[in-house]
């Protein structure tokens, strides 16, 4: 990937969060107009919806990386006892001319790893301890690399972005359904049962779509910057090979990664939910065979 590209990816990708947050607080105001005409005033519910949307937007921006270590029962990775794992973070941090990101680790024999935060300042990236226990320091560093490349890319924050975009999709349904069983009469909402009617439309709408929605968002976002990240780690260990060893062995893993859900799996170097038939329909990622075979044909 040459300079040029790739700086208009990481500029697409400021863009894109953008776009995406555009998208969030448009949901929320829609949804928070709708709610307040069924209770009678499509303006505050308006209002509501105002104040919701900018305080969970900044949560989102500010503490969306540490939400997503959480959710994945991500811990802080001593030093002295993880020397190896933090030298080849701290190496390739430098070699990519970025800050070096905090580093985790997930107790799970599965072999995953993932990267998030909101830029490289202020990034982490995390590694199952059966990917440091099976993984060769080739391998290892094949992998680390790609999830450098995620951070110094700007995917990172997009991909952050993408786990609360899910989440409010899962939270209007939710609150539209609970709306509608608790108001079942209607009779004080603005213009009679018509807003009513429109609830109950919306409720049943995103309780259907929202799952859809959410994962084609997921794969959309995900699919292709999982290739360019693998490219751009080869380019920054020199050793295409390695990353290309790492995932035919993370491919052969049978262990589950309990920790992982439908809202974190697109963060993962490899899809956690491979053995889900939902995984094989909305994938979050690209076959693991191509992107190997690319790495070795680059």
């Amino acid at each position: 990937m040459s300079h040029k590209s790739l700086y208009d990816h990481v500029g697409s990708n400021k863009l894109k969060s953008m776009l995406l947050l555009a998208i969030f607080a448009a949901i929320v105001m829609g949804a928070g107009y709708i709610w307040g005409e069924y209770y009678g005033s499509g303006i505050g519910g308006l209002s509501v919806a105002g104040v919701f949307a900018i305080i969970y937007g900044l949560i989102a921006y500010f503490q969306g990386g540490k939400i997503a270590l959480a959710v994945s029962g991500a811990k802080k990775a001593d030093k002295r006892s993880n020397n190896v794992l933090y030298s080849a973070v701290d190496s390739l941090a430098i070699a990519a001319g970025l800050p070096t990101p905090d580093v985790y680790i997930i107790d799970s024999a599965a072999l995953n790893a993932f990267a998030t935060g909101r830029d490289p300042a202020h990034s982490a990236i995390a590694v199952t301890s059966g990917l440091m226990e099976k993984l060769s320091k080739r391998e290892l560093k094949g992998v680390l690399a790609h999830e450098m490349s995620h951070i110094g890319n700007y995917d990172i924050r997009l991909q952050t972005l993408v786990i609360i975009l899910v989440g409010v999709f899962t939270l209007m349904s939710d609150l539209f359904l609970r709306s509608t069983f608790h108001r079942r009469g209607g009779g004080r909402s603005r213009g009679g049962g018509k807003a009513g009617a429109i609830i109950i439309i919306v409720a049943i709408a995103l309780a259907i779509l929202s799952p859809l929605i959410a994962g084609l968002i997921q794969m959309a976002i995900s699919r292709k910057r999982e290739y360019l990240a693998d490219h751009t780690a080869a380019i920054l260990i020199s050793d295409p090979e390695a990353l290309a060893l790492a995932l035919e062995k993370i491919s052969g893993d049978k262990n589950e990664l309990k920790s992982a859900n439908k809202a974190t799996a697109h963060l993962f170097i490899s899809n956690p939910l491979k053995k889900s038939k939902v995984a094989g329909l909305f994938s979050t990622h690209p076959p693991i065979e191509e992107r190997i075979k690319l790495l070795r044909t680059s």
